[in-house]
């Protein structure tokens, strides 16, 4: 079968790989349908993501069928739609003991520190499939974006009390900013595109969207989505005194903290990793209902074989992507 690998920063490579075998027990054989492309994706490609090693199949946000499943699996059926858990942890660490199977010890994330998606088929544990019918390969492959932005609001205890400010209008930023909204927080997005701006202001109603802000405390959650050091630096002189400030974005480098202010305020600050598995339900819940409406993030499709051609355009700001899909 046709696979897509990431063989160094900037180049991938077609190759064929032999057929899956047959799903043992536990396991379901799929068939990837679409394949969401994200900002770990692109920094992987621009060699600047600190997890990922060449050469690297990429593929996590995946929206696939079940085509097969083994023995002792009861909640998936063939031909079932599904959204892909890609974290593969192990269940017995310390972190997996409490619940917190997001951070692994020896977490393995499909298309980042293992082989993922950017395949025709492959075997996944059925564990980690969340069947969805009525929903789209496409919507099914956006639940895991859905997931960071969950996890992040949850990490924070985001309430109705809270102004927030989410840093940077992305698909990370639009993530988090679905779910502060749905906890009735007041929301801001401080995003320098004029295009991201936009699309803001258009889709969510009551968000105010600006270009910049004084460097002065203005809200008690701030959010830095962009994976930018000076700017996660930054972001702690947006908290107010008691505020929280969560690490959505990931980078490479070194991200500065203000000490005097940071104990001055007595700020939280927070990483968010991922997402965890009950976060998926919910998610395709919300989906379902039209709480969440992921249409208008899809702004540039292609087919699996112009991939290749494409990741260095979609990287262009002039292109203005918010969200990408693959169709498989």
């Amino acid at each position: 079968m046709k696979s897509l690998t990431l063989t160094a920063p900037g180049r991938l490579e077609w190759s064929t790989l032999p057929e899956a075998d047959a799903p043992r027990a536990g396991e379901a054989l799929v068939a990837i349908r679409a394949i969401g492309i994200c900002g770990t994706d692109f920094s992987g490609y621009q060699g600047k993501m600190p997890f990922i090693e060449y050469p690297r199949m990429l593929g996590h946000e995946l929206g696939v069928e079940v085509l097969a499943v083994g023995d002792g699996v009861t909640h998936l059926h063939v031909g079932d739609r599904c959204s892909v858990e890609p974290y593969l942890n192990c269940g017995h660490c310390h972190a997996c003991r409490r619940g917190a199977t997001n951070c692994c010890v020896t977490l393995a994330v499909l298309g980042v520190h293992c082989d993922g998606g950017m395949r025709e088929r492959m075997i996944l544990p059925a564990a980690k499939l969340h069947p969805c019918n009525a929903l789209s390969f496409e919507q099914l492959a956006l639940v895991e974006t859905l997931g960071i932005g969950c996890h992040a609001v949850n990490r924070a205890a985001v309430s109705r009390d809270d102004d927030v400010l989410i840093i940077g209008a992305g698909p990370i930023g639009l993530t988090v900013l679905e779910f502060a909204r749905a906890a009735g927080a007041r929301i801001t997005v401080l995003e320098m595109s004029e295009r991201r701006r936009a699309f803001v202001s258009e889709n969510y109603a009551g968000v105010e969207v600006v270009a910049s802000l004084a460097d002065e405390a203005c809200a008690q959650i701030v959010f830095d989505a962009t994976g930018h050091a000076p700017s996660m630096s930054r972001a702690m002189h947006y908290a107010r005194f008691t505020g929280k400030v969560v690490f959505v974005g990931i980078t490479k480098e070194p991200v500065t903290i203000d000490d005097p202010l940071f104990h001055r305020r007595e700020l939280t600050l927070l990483a968010s990793r991922n997402a965890q598995s009950p976060d998926f339900p919910r998610i395709l819940a919300m989906i379902q209902s039209g709480e969440i409406d992921t249409r208008p993030w899809i702004s540039h499709r292609c087919e699996f074989e112009a991939l290749p051609e494409q990741m260095d355009a979609w990287l262009k700001p002039s292109s203005g992507v918010i969200k990408a899909v693959v169709k498989v």
